[in-house]
């Protein structure tokens, strides 16, 4: 039956970002449907409240302090998951960030922020998805999720390390997802588009302004769809891109700092 298919129980999954937003909300559905979750993010005190809420649902969290900018951190939080579970079924590469950065003029921005915001959402994912991608091969078995954004199909004035940074990681997932095919390894990217984490996106789209289905995302939005892309019911997709983002980017709207004008 296709609810079997679905059944993701005793799984362990990884997930980047996970001490809040979209990252605890998919770590908590995984949790509520009998995963094991590895919770990975820089801030502690966010983790362990990831992790409470875990455990409230009578689920397993290891926490792990983690820069996934620092690709030595990373292995270290990987050889961690490992050493406690013993296998890693799932990677949800989820962390990323560098808003405070949108809407600098072009020649402001320095060195040091350029390789920042490349390094927080994408070199993040590259250094994940290269340190569990052995131990996947090496079992024939592995679900890779990367999260996107609406930003890496499309610009937005004064939007260059976020915009280039998730348009690169859709290509990463389809380099993933063909090489590893054979190794029985899937990898698929998310693409939200837009769950206000900040005043100034939840003023524009206040009301579901814009947005076909007249809502923003809620970060539980996420959770269901990862649940499937973590589960066999999903082991024909690979390579796609999955976006939720109640009809934006087929309507064509989104705040690119350009006002469309009907004459």
């Amino acid at each position: 039956m296709i609810l079997d298919n679905l059944n993701i129980a005793g799984k362990v999954a990884v997930v980047t970002g996970a001490g809040r937003g979209l990252g605890r909300a998919m770590a908590l559905k995984l949790a509520s449907c009998g995963v094991d979750i590895v919770a990975a993010s820089r801030t502690r005190s966010q983790l362990e409240e990831t992790a409470g809420r875990i455990r409230e649902l009578g689920g397993r969290c290891l926490t792990v302090p983690t820069d996934v900018a620092v690709s030595e951190q990373v292995d270290a939080m990987v050889a961690k998951a490992l050493s406690e579970f013993g296998r890693i079924d799932v990677l949800i590469n989820n962390a990323g960030g560098g808003e405070d950065q949108l809407g600098k003029p072009l020649d402001q921005i320095t060195d040091a922020e350029w390789r920042r915001g490349i390094d927080i959402n994408l070199s993040s994912q590259f250094y994940c998805a290269r340190a569990v991608i052995p131990h996947m091969v090496a079992r024939k078995s592995g679900k890779i999720i990367n999260v996107a954004s609406g930003y890496g199909l499309r610009g937005e004035k004064h939007n260059y390390m976020y915009a280039c940074a998730k348009g690169g990681v859709i290509q990463l997932t389809r380099s993933l997802a063909l090489t590893y095919a054979g190794d029985n390894i899937q990898t698929n990217c998310i693409v939200p588009g837009i769950f206000p984490h900040n005043e100034r996106l939840m003023q524009f789209f206040k009301g579901g302004k814009f947005i076909p289905i007249g809502r923003v995302g809620y970060d539980e939005d996420l959770g269901p769809l990862a649940v499937f892309l973590s589960s066999d019911a999903s082991n024909h997709i690979n390579g796609q891109l999955i976006v939720i983002d109640g009809g934006g980017l087929a309507g064509g709207i989104a705040p690119t700092g350009v006002i469309p004008q009907l004459g």
